[in-house]
């Protein structure tokens, strides 16, 4: 696993064993804000928000949900899943806090630095749940308003980009639930199509044309 430098300033992760990034090399940053803040947090027009993240990795989407929580006085239960959590050898490599006031800074370390698998208190407005998990053996305990898709790329890694996955995704979200994901494939498209979402393409974050976010309409939505 090497750190390297996106071209915003921001760290990623390169993985040579499947030639694959942890982040857009055209900026981990900003497509973590574009991706999951802007088109997702910012779309979902609730004051206590349930979060799920598929891929905790190194931690940045959720960093960012906090300092947006912050700002906006959200009340954010965070739960994310990782298979294969990152080393504080690497994670305290990572420059993504550089910028930020050092209440940020003290944020992502203790993100990091929490237990697994109970809701821990970050702030007054964001508690962590972290599950180390595979992706198909995640219990579902509750129901999410805000889907954060952050999963290896379907060419690197097809077995999580599954109709199974996004049919439970479907079935354990609220009415009005949002999913965003930086994949734009007509497939994976289809597949949260046939779950039940109201999927649209939208412009991606730098170097990329398009994305997907999709919606989980309320029963009591008309056309």
């Amino acid at each position: 696993m090497e750190l390297q430098f996106t071209a915003d300033g921001s760290h990623t992760l390169y993985i040579p064993e499947i030639a694959e990034h942890y982040h857009s090399i055209n900026g981990a940053i900003q497509e973590s804000l574009h991706v999951y803040i802007e088109a997702g947090l910012n779309h979902c027009k609730k004051q206590s928000i349930n979060v799920l993240e598929f891929g905790f990795g190194t931690g940045l989407n959720a960093f960012l949900t906090i300092i947006e929580a912050e700002k906006r006085n959200l009340q954010i239960n965070y739960t994310s899943m990782e298979k294969y959590p990152l080393p504080a050898s690497i994670t305290e490599q990572l420059n993504y806090t550089d910028g930020f006031p050092e209440k940020c800074q003290q944020y992502f370390a203790k993100i990091h630095a929490c237990e697994w698998g109970n809701f821990v208190k970050i702030t007054d407005n964001f508690q962590i749940k972290k599950i180390q998990t595979d992706f198909f053996d995640f219990r579902f305990e509750e129901k999410y308003d805000l889907i954060f898709y952050d999963a290896f790329a379907p060419d690197k890694q097809p077995e999580v980009w599954s109709q199974d996955i996004f049919n439970k995704i479907f079935e354990y979200t609220k009415p009005d639930a949002i999913l965003t994901t930086y994949c734009a494939k007509g497939n994976i498209r289809r597949m949260m199509q046939a779950a039940g979402f109201q999927t649209e393409r939208i412009p991606g974050p730098t170097g990329k044309r398009e994305m997907l976010r999709a919606r989980k309409l309320s029963p009591h939505y008309s056309s």
